[in-house]
């Protein structure tokens, strides 16, 4: 670990004061790794560790690489080895600030992160699970009616959630829309899903014009809505939704408010991809989230 040397008393209190801006934080990130393909935990840690929170992973799964548009990959499942690793943790006393959960492989997993949350969460842990399950209207392949039952019920459980529209509406057992839909019909989704239990609910790739997408957010308890949009970039951008809810939850524990979270993570997002959609990038790999960093780094005042 680096030696700070302070000179002086006035230095000492100034470097003090800019090491307090860091508001240094712990996050149990639970997602798959996919060894080639930046999505999961490959984005969830590197977007957290800029954000200035120490993040301890959890996989569930470990592939060769993601499952959008490569063939034969790998895949080795971990659930047998979720509940040791906690064991283990709860020996060593450690506080969790969050508790975040991303693309989870079976009905099996749903239950033992409930247990997990349990086993972790005090009265000051921030909970926030994207419920990733599908995407254009269509649940993904390894998922089924049972699975849909089960991410409802563990979002019972968590003070955010951040479904995109399919997941929203497979939750809420209503016809998917894609398009041609109004500010009133998004506002009564998110407080639906409120009714679930959670305070905040974020839905991303919200649009309601042509060449305009972003998010749209409720806080319960305040009663209020917001919405944020971007530049529509044209493609399909693997890992983007993973990179919109790691950015989000980094701002929110940074102390932003829901708004201007949504907003940053909004802004990063698009910026990953439109750096991407110029620099020709084979999205497959998903987005360059990396060269970005810098600037949403800035936006939560984490430079020195």
């Amino acid at each position: 670990m680096p030696c700070i040397i302070f000179t002086g008393m006035k230095g000492s209190e100034h470097k003090l004061q800019e090491i307090k801006k860091y508001n240094k934080k712990r996050v149990i990130a639970v997602h798959d790794i996919s060894c080639i393909g930046r999505c999961s935990l490959t984005v969830a840690l590197p977007i957290l560790s800029a954000a200035g929170i120490e993040t301890s992973v959890i996989p569930t799964a470990v592939l060769s690489t993601h499952t959008g548009g490569f063939k034969g990959y790998t895949f080795r499942d971990l659930t047998d080895d979720i509940l040791p690793i906690c064991e283990h943790w709860k020996t060593l006393g450690l506080p969790a600030d969050g508790i975040y959960t991303g693309y989870l492989g079976s009905y099996r997993q749903l239950k033992i992160i409930e247990e997990l949350i349990g086993d972790f969460r005090d009265q000051n842990t921030f909970v926030l699970i994207d419920p990733v399950m599908g995407d254009s209207g269509k649940l993904y392949a390894t998922f089924n009616k049972k699975f849909v039952s089960g991410m409802r019920k563990l979002c019972r459980k968590a003070d955010m959630i951040v479904p995109n529209l399919t997941e929203a509406s497979m939750m809420l057992d209503e016809e998917y829309i894609e398009k041609g839909y109004n500010e009133e019909y998004i506002k009564n989704i998110l407080k639906k899903l409120s009714f679930l239990g959670p305070r905040y609910t974020v839905l991303s790739g919200v649009s309601f014009e042509d060449r305009k997408n972003g998010a749209a957010s409720y806080d319960r308890e305040k009663n209020e809505y917001e919405f944020y949009f971007s530049d529509y970039i044209d493609g399909f951008y693997h890992g983007t939704g993973d990179v919109f809810a790691s950015s989000l939850l980094g701002a929110f524990l940074n102390g932003k408010g829901l708004a201007q979270s949504v907003k940053i993570a909004v802004d990063y997002t698009t910026a990953s991809i439109n750096l991407t959609h110029s620099f020709g990038s084979d999205t497959r790999y998903g987005v360059d989230f990396e060269l970005e960093l810098p600037k949403y780094m800035a936006a939560l005042g984490k430079t020195l």
